[in-house]
């Protein structure tokens, strides 16, 4: 179907789906996505500079370092140094915000499922007592078939109270209380039609790196970020509203306050066409970009009025951290294992974020700091999720000492088992925490890229390596958040599945590439290898492991690997993974290479379209990211 407006905006949605999803692409998202689609020329040029930044950094040997005070953030008028000061209006934290103790993440869709089925993803997320849900349209959600716009069918149904979702809903309480009979020994669900009205519903767009898979603007890929915030926001706001409920977005991978002030802009201008106040869309940002944590204060004076708050999430700040001093040969990091909130850079990260949420703007008011995912399961033997649930709760309690006013969860039946630690204390959250003022010198530039001793194993390459291959295959099946662990640990029920997401196959394959192209020494000997402390991690090491890894893999059970994507969508994600990692000019998203090939289980196609992207990158510095399989570009690979 295409459609062109009255200023010539032509939008163009593929095959039938305009008719197949009507109940979302109504007239009144479609007007608004061709009013929005103004934005998608700055949005584009946006990410060319972003390239452009990244490329003359590495070209020029430079860290990144903090803006010059005089100058105003571009796009904003805002002077840095006032943004520094607090010399801006930003958000009063809504009622359905104060307390947010837990949030859970999780997306509202299944690959390739029923309405019935991805209605049962949000009534666990609803009735889960997490305080509030970022139903997730990034990093957990599958891109694969048409995913992005079940998701939105999912939330529009649920926040609208349709009787399907009410019915689904009545029958997923009861599988809860009977899990949790089993595990604590008491129901958690009293009264599920209340305790829908619990949660708060919050949505994460896909971030301004990303285009749409459906819709094409004037023939060209239209920004994924317009379609999601345009389709949440207009089919959901007067639900939301009525209830009286707040309109609340995750922006994720924003790099500069300048792409804050855009993200402010297009908020705006939505809000301008459905005539809302400026503000009602609340904002939090995840802190997961290193460049962003530079600009931490300019970020909030950029947002404005739709700001509320930070999260600090682990494995895309890592990833990020690791590419943008890909260019450092000193810069090598341990085994993943190692880098945790309290280790080097993630500890100078996570202080510079509590010290920005608590420096006052021009109304005295604060933000809030969510914490970090905790990605354990309870689902294991009995001293396995003893064990984990053990360090999860210390975790949350680290936190909370802190100044966090909560955390995240990945699943469900985290919420009651996390939810006393916050409980205990009893505060709503902790708005206005005294910390010390932020400083912009050169020994806290420094601190964001402090490494500390830490192990580098063939333990942690194996671990790196199989995970790393698991999720590139989950992503190809549709699974962009998945359960996984190293193939070692199969059949050992007392290591329990982690939830992985786009962030931590990032991160993955961040490490091993510096590995490889930095010459990291091993720091201790590995028996089954024969490799000792001191030897120089090789292409040649990492083709032996990965040989082993990936056979471990194909050996595997269904359980764990599904015997149908051993010959489909597994060799791709080897060959997705061998590419990245060898490759001596470092590829800036691993999501590319993983979105050019769904849909696609040739082998032979896979290959090539990795090789257009290569090139394209190589010779333009450009990256590919439409749609392949819609393009020309696609039909020739």
């Amino acid at each position: 179907m295409s459609t062109t407006t009255d200023n010539g905006v032509k939008l163009q949605i593929r095959d039938n789906l305009a008719e197949q999803y009507s109940a979302i692409y109504t007239p009144e998202t479609l007007a608004a996505l061709s009013f929005m689609a103004s934005h998608s020329a700055e949005q584009k040029r946006l990410m060319i500079e972003r390239t452009q930044r990244r490329a003359a950094r590495i070209k020029e040997r430079k860290p990144i370092n903090f803006l010059d005070p005089q100058t105003e953030i571009k796009g904003t008028g805002i002077k840095v140094q006032d943004a520094r000061d607090g010399k801006f209006v930003g958000a009063v934290i809504p009622h359905d915000l104060q307390r947010q103790w837990l949030q859970g993440t999780g997306p509202a869709a299944k690959p390739n499922s029923p309405v019935a089925a991805n209605l049962r993803n949000v009534a666990y997320a609803l009735l889960s007592g997490a305080d509030g849900w970022m139903f997730d349209g990034e990093d957990a959600l599958g891109q694969i078939t048409t995913m992005s716009l079940d998701n939105q069918v999912s939330l529009k149904l649920a926040i609208a109270r349709d009787p399907l979702f009410l019915e689904v809903a009545e029958a997923v309480s009861k599988e809860m209380n009977a899990w949790a009979l089993d595990f604590f020994g008491r129901e958690i669900v009293s009264d599920w039609r209340t305790q829908l009205d619990f949660t708060t519903k919050i949505f994460r767009a896909r971030g301004l790196h990303l285009d749409d898979r459906h819709i094409r603007l004037n023939g060209e890929s239209l920004s994924a970020s317009i379609v999601d915030m345009t389709l949440y926001v207009v089919n959901n706001h007067k639900a939301l509203r009525d209830a009286g409920s707040s309109i609340v977005l995750y922006l994720p991978k924003i790099q500069t306050a300048e792409e804050a002030g855009f993200w402010n802009r297009m908020m705006t201008t939505l809000e301008g066409h459905l005539g809302l106040d400026e503000g009602t869309i609340k904002a939090y940002v995840l802190v997961e970009q290193l460049e962003q944590t530079f600009q931490l204060m300019e970020i909030r004076a950029a947002l404005g009025l739709h700001f509320v708050g930070f999260n600090t999430g682990r494995w895309d700040y890592i990833n990020s951290v690791s590419d943008a001093n890909c260019w450092d040969p000193d810069f090598v990091n341990p085994n993943i294992e190692s880098i945790v909130m309290t280790y080097g850079y993630m500890r100078n990260y996570e202080d510079r974020v509590r010290r920005a949420v608590n420096t006052p703007d021009a109304n005295g008011s604060y933000a809030l700091w969510q914490g970090g995912m905790e990605p354990n399961i309870p689902v294991g033997s009995t001293e396995g999720v003893a064990s984990s649930m053990k360090k999860a709760k210390a975790g949350a309690v680290r936190e909370q000492q802190e100044g966090a006013s909560g955390k995240w969860i990945a699943h469900w039946k985290m919420a009651h088992i996390l939810r006393p630690v916050w409980a205990e204390v009893g505060e709503a959250n902790q708005l206005g925490r005294e910390f010390p003022r932020l400083g912009y010198t050169a020994d806290d530039a420094a601190g964001l890229t402090l490494l500390e001793p830490a192990p580098r194993t063939v333990r942690g390459a194996r671990n790196l390596l199989s995970v790393a291959l698991q999720y590139g295959n989950a992503f190809g099946q549709g699974m962009q958040a998945a359960a996984l662990k190293p193939a070692d640990f199969f059949g050992n029920d007392d290591i329990l599945y982690l939830m992985e997401d786009m962030a931590t196959g990032e991160i993955r394959l961040s490490i091993l590439w510096e590995w490889i192209h930095k010459g990291a020494a091993l720091t201790e000997d590995d028996a089954e290898s024969g490799l000792k402390a001191g030897d120089v991690f090789s292409v040649e090491i990492f083709a032996r492991l990965l040989e082993e890894e990936y056979a471990k893999l194909l050996a595997a059970g269904n359980r764990d690997v599904h015997d149908n994507s051993k010959a489909t969508t597994l060799p791709i994600a080897r060959a997705i993974v061998e590419a990245y990692v060898l490759d001596a000019i470092k590829a800036p998203w691993y999501i590319d290479l993983l979105n050019i090939n769904l849909n696609n289980h040739d082998l032979p196609i896979a290959k090539a379209r990795i090789n257009r992207y290569t090139e394209a990158f190589k010779s333009k510095g450009v990256r590919i990211t439409e749609n392949l399989d819609t393009s020309t570009a696609g039909r020739e690979s």
